[in-house]
């Protein structure tokens, strides 16, 4: 099984042969790369095999996983591809690589806690839990969907509550939303715009490590 995905990999530095391993697959925003997202996750290789991907197509300086039509709305046919290909990754890394299937986690920030949360919204069981980074879930998504929750699903959101790319009313929305899919749901905010603060990344970084003990 092969994979035409660009990823990062960062893995435990001592591995025990026949053991298998919680992944993290990370995603970035709009015109940024799988390099950038790698400061986040820093000391979370010593628990996690993390996957940092790339998207497939060309934006600017950098990549994404699908285009925008206009303000919140994705190009449902590009997003459904970028869906798609990051779906087959997971698949492609689970395979390839010694990953627990019952402790795989997503995180992304901007358009990539958009995938984040789709992903978990339709791939079951696959995904245990994911952390979402300031953005918002395509109403295309929620209406036409194929909704898949896992039985055990974790979820982390948080926003910025000056957010001037995406408004913070949109990540209280995500927080409605799964909550009353009967999802239980850890947000928080802070005082900033559309980025990841030093104190966001030390909250994600303690929830993510509590939550593999469950």
């Amino acid at each position: 099984m092969e994979t035409e995905m660009v990823y990062e990999l960062r893995r435990p530095k001592t591995l025990v042969p026949g053991k298998k391993y919680p992944a993290l697959f990370v995603m970035h925003g709009i015109g940024s790369n799988e390099h950038n997202m790698l400061s986040l996750v820093n000391g979370l290789e010593d628990s996690f095999y993390i996957f940092s991907v790339r998207g497939h197509l060309s934006q600017g300086p950098g990549f994404a996983y699908f285009t925008i039509q206009g303000y919140g709305k994705p190009h449902r046919e590009v997003f459904d591809e970028g869906i798609n290909k990051l779906a087959g990754f997971i698949d492609y890394a689970s395979a390839n690589y010694p990953i627990d299937p019952e402790q795989v986690y997503l995180m992304g920030f901007s358009q990539g806690a958009i995938v984040s949360m789709t992903l978990a919204l339709t791939l079951g069981n696959k995904i245990k839990g994911f952390i979402a980074l300031s953005g918002y879930i395509p109403q295309f998504v929620k209406e036409e969907y194929k909704i898949n929750l896992g039985k055990h699903l974790s979820v982390f959101i948080s926003h910025g509550e000056y957010d001037q790319i995406l408004p913070y009313e949109w990540g209280k929305e995500n927080v409605d939303y799964f909550t009353k899919l009967g999802v239980p749901v850890t947000f928080k905010t802070y005082p900033e715009g559309h980025t990841v603060s030093e104190k966001n990344l030390q909250d994600f970084q303690a929830w993510i490590l509590n939550d593999l003990q469950r």
